[in-house]
């Protein structure tokens, strides 16, 4: 299979072993109960594997409407999941979810969401500090709270939970470029992504809506960690596309996101070569 023809939202790729494994959220019928997540194989990120399932939420309990954005992280010789789902209080949050294998079969190793308790939050990524600390970077939601959030929680090493209280990086409403989304009263955050570039600087990219189009930004913390402020530049991508995440490739920066956002059913990965700017705060596309 090409990428072209794999439809799915949320991409995420890891190498292991010489080889590339590409995660995401199943867009056919997306929203409904898809039920689980799928692997897609590679060896030179052109030609990639038929599906293979890697997680059937139906047997962890958790098939339901929000099976969404997988990330998949080796942590001590382990690969956790970090995906999105609905809790049995109705809200959305990111569970955690372990495998001996990088292809599975995942399964839930946190009982609870690790985001907090009677928040609606979606789409956690990884991030480990200088001190090897591990954080949950997610998105409070706009569905719950208007105005969408980017947040952080301390993760347990086991993942089996969070420790402490959240704290809040920036609200969807803040930087310069951003839109409210089409009916005029939600701003949205959506995808955190985590990469520290050759400078030293963290850089942020995530997602949101400018003018009705899903688009790609970027900002990166003025202390260069997590718990600094967050100073939003141009964003990278404004072509619909968006839920993205960086790899390297033998020395390349690539995006990866998936496009178009709608309609649902259409979107597919798309990786593009992607240079880090000379001040290291953040990147663009190469031509």
């Amino acid at each position: 299979m090409k990428l072209n023809e794999i439809n799915i939202r949320d991409p995420f790729i890891i190498k292991e072993n010489g080889k590339w494994y590409l995660f995401g959220t199943r867009a056919k019928d997306f929203g409904v109960r898809t039920g689980g997540f799928d692997v897609y194989i590679s060896e030179d990120l052109i030609e990639w594997s038929n599906p293979i399932e890697c997680c059937n939420t139906e047997k962890q309990g958790l098939n339901n409407p929000a099976n969404w954005a997988p990330e998949i992280w080796k942590y001590n010789n382990k690969f956790y999941m970090l995906a999105t789902f609905l809790q049995k209080d109705g809200l959305r949050g990111t569970f955690a979810l372990v495998s001996e294998k990088i292809i599975g079969p995942y399964e839930k190793c946190s009982e609870n969401a690790l985001t907090p308790k009677g928040w609606e939050c979606l789409d956690g990524t990884l991030y480990i500090d200088k001190n090897n600390k591990l954080y949950l970077v997610f998105c409070h939601e706009h569905t719950q709270i208007i105005d969408g959030t980017m947040c952080y929680i301390e993760l347990k090493d086991d993942f089996t939970g969070s420790i402490g209280e959240p704290v809040t990086l920036f609200a969807a409403s803040e930087p310069y470029y951003v839109s409210e989304q089409s009916n005029g009263s939600h701003y949205v955050t959506d995808g955190p992504f985590m990469f520290r570039t050759k400078k030293d600087e963290l850089v942020m990219i995530w997602s949101t809506f400018i003018n009705g189009q899903y688009v790609e930004c970027m900002a990166y913390s003025d202390n260069g960690e997590i718990n600094g402020e967050f100073i939003h530049i141009d964003p990278l991508f404004k072509q619909d596309g968006g839920h993205g995440m960086i790899f390297e490739d033998n020395g390349q920066l690539n995006l990866i996101l998936h496009t178009p956002n709608v309609p649902i059913g259409s979107e597919r990965p798309i990786i593009y070569k992607i240079k880090e700017n000379s001040d290291g705060k953040g990147f663009g596309i190469c031509e």
